[in-house]
């Protein structure tokens, strides 16, 4: 037996090969991020595999989007802890400024990822031309 608690016996469960096939990572970086505590397994069976939940793969979607926007590590747990803070109270305040802070910088990176794409658009079409 072990101290973590069950999925609910309804909640769609998943070992790591389904959450890497369904977010489209690898194993070697979901093993990461538990390791880390961004994403640690719901629980884990008799045998030691991880299992998770639809919930765990909805916590690794956003960390799949934020990695391209180069948030660290830090950053991505600090989101994660804030969505669960307005998960348990919409009405949390400092979770709502923090998020609001958050969607700032990922409007910001975004911007500077569309800048270096349209550049690259350019270089690109500069070396067709020549």
């Amino acid at each position: 037996m072990t101290d973590t608690p069950t999925p609910a016996a309804d909640a769609r469960t998943m070992h790591i090969g389904d959450l890497a096939e369904a977010t489209g990572l690898s194993q070697r970086t979901i093993r990461h991020y538990d390791e880390v505590g961004l994403l640690p397994a719901t629980t884990r069976s008799e045998g030691g595999f991880r299992i998770y939940t639809e919930s765990d793969l909805q916590r690794m979607l956003v960390i799949r989007s934020m990695k391209p926007l180069g948030f660290t590590l830090e950053e991505m747990g600090e989101l994660l802890d804030t969505v669960d803070a307005l998960g348990l109270d919409k009405n949390n305040a400092a979770a709502r400024a923090r998020l609001s802070e958050f969607i700032g910088q990922a409007e910001q990176k975004r911007a500077k990822l569309a800048l270096n794409l349209r550049r690259a658009e350019d270089f690109i079409q500069d070396l067709h031309s020549r």
